[in-house]
């Protein structure tokens, strides 16, 4: 790794409230990307017309719930039972540093972290060469706020006026950050 990327933020993160875009910004970037891409996203479930969980989608298409008012699990939030087993067989073998990837990590939030397994990947992540995209939540506990404070992180809160832009800068923001990484075939 050469001492341009050293002083770039390979870790690139947006933040903002509930039903702000954020996801909304990670999938558009994922079509317009130029290279590989793993890691996963979130989405809302309605049912008729009322929030009832949260489902995790692969890249590669594997999908489940993340949280559902219908889980019963010892973690809550709110009304949602938040399903460990699943943030541990989708989303953090999604997430594992490889080779020539652009890991997509769509969110670091509440629910994720009640995951052990999930914090671990989480740090693997963001310590390996690879670019990191993804988003955080805008509270958070010592875990999250600790990854907000990092010096290899990136963080753009998105707001009404710059969510149509955001995946654009994103993806140049990307490709700025492939030009000089010279470890991997990119």
């Amino acid at each position: 790794m050469n001492n341009s990327i050293q002083n770039q933020k390979n870790n690139i993160f947006l933040t903002g409230a509930p039903s702000s875009g954020k996801t909304t910004i990670i999938k558009k970037l994922i079509t317009l990307l130029p290279c590989p891409a793993a890691g996963f996203y979130t989405e809302e479930e309605r049912i008729a017309g009322r929030r009832a969980g949260f489902r995790m989608n692969t890249l590669e298409g594997k999908h489940g719930y993340l949280a559902h008012q219908d889980i019963t699990s010892e973690f809550h939030i709110r009304r949602y039972g938040v399903s460990i087993e699943n943030i541990e067989s989708l989303a953090v073998p999604a997430i594992y540093p490889r080779d020539d990837t652009v890991i997509i990590l769509d969110e670091i939030g509440k629910m994720e972290c009640f995951s052990d397994k999930f914090r671990t990947a989480t740090l693997a992540a963001l310590d390996s060469k690879n670019i990191v995209i993804g988003t955080v939540t805008l509270g958070g506990g010592e875990f999250i706020e600790s990854i907000k404070k990092r010096s290899d992180i990136e963080i753009t809160e998105v707001t009404e006026k710059n969510r149509d832009k955001l995946p654009q800068m994103l993806l140049e923001k990307t490709q700025k950050l492939l030009k000089y990484i010279k470890a991997g075939p990119f």
